[in-house]
């Protein structure tokens, strides 16, 4: 096993270094000149030289890259281009908000969608199963941004359930009172197209011969499912399941602005609408280490789930 981790974490060192390749060359010749873009609308030469200076664009190529990676390993990406507060700081005070929100959708709608693709698929065949199918296509087709609309007319101007828009300095006040539509409109989109795909998992291994044969056994169909069906179609669902986290930061962009959270997905809104690159690029670095981070996990995970897997 520790040979393994030695090995992975080896084989992740070139895939960071070429993220953080892209991720510069992207900044340095794309994105344009930073110092142009703080100088202002009517800047002078005098003025974006010594904001060339400041910010060590006028050295050589490969002293800048060498300053980014020093950056990434202190964890010092400088300060906001906008709101000069540091960017470390900011990525702290941000992230567990959005862990707050995300964290939820995650661990709800996997749950949620695991025993409802369980049900579905015990019953599979029958207008149960259809019908839920029917449902979860249906939902799938409508777009996040209109259950935003509905949920904030009807559960927030209409019903008063809940605010929409607002955060608070207590964690159980927004778990109670500022999260809970977001989350239940994030699961409205997640949990119907989770369901689908766990239900195919899960339908195609009731049809393998040990489902047939712990049949044939005397065992009951619940058992059959729960027992030896689930720990065998758990591999594939683990596997969606962490891959669906960068798709869930990214859920959080439009989630965070509409309803005012002050997350990482509305710091990012906010930092492209400015032009901010420091913030822009230190969250670009650490979402790619948090995947790279989250498939080691996830083979690990496979090991535990089928001791058959062999780590190589």
């Amino acid at each position: 096993m520790s040979a393994y981790l030695l090995r992975r974490v080896l084989q992740m060192i070139p895939t960071l270094l070429g993220v953080v390749l892209l991720v510069f060359f992207l900044f340095t010749y794309v994105g344009g000149d930073p110092a142009t873009i703080l100088a202002g609308k009517i800047p002078s030469a005098a003025k974006i030289q010594a904001i060339r200076e400041q910010l060590g664009l006028d050295q050589p190529v490969w002293v800048q890259l060498w300053i980014f990676i020093q950056q990434i390993v202190t964890f010092d990406f400088g300060r906001s281009w906008a709101t000069n507060e540091a960017v470390s700081d900011m990525l702290l005070q941000r992230a567990p908000v959005s862990l707050t929100v995300m964290g939820q959708v995650w661990l709800l709608g996997g749950s949620i969608s695991i025993l409802l693709a369980m049900w579905v698929a015990y019953y599979r065949g029958t207008l149960t199963d259809r019908a839920v199918m029917a449902i979860c296509t249906a939902s799938m087709s409508i777009s996040l941004l209109l259950y935003i609309v509905v949920g904030q007319f009807l559960f927030g101007y209409k019903l008063g359930w809940f605010p929409v828009m607002g955060w608070s300095d207590n964690l159980w006040t927004n778990l109670t009172w500022f999260s809970p539509l977001p989350v239940f409109l994030m699961l409205l989109v997640s949990v119907p197209f989770s369901t689908r795909l766990y239900r195919s998992f899960i339908v195609a291994e009731t049809a393998h011969d040990y489902a047939r044969t712990a049949r044939a056994k005397g065992a009951s169909e619940r058992r059959v499912m729960m027992v030896h069906v689930l720990r065998n179609a758990a591999i594939p669902i683990v596997t969606d399941l962490a891959m669906s986290l960068p798709a869930l930061f990214i859920g959080s962009f439009l989630i965070e602005r509409i309803f005012s959270i002050p997350g990482l997905g509305r710091e990012v809104i906010s930092a492209v609408d400015r032009s901010d690159f420091p913030v822009i690029k230190a969250i670009t670095i650490y979402l790619a280490m948090l995947t790279m981070l989250v498939n080691l996990l996830v083979d690990l995970l496979y090991k535990w789930l089928d001791p058959r897997v062999q780590l190589k």
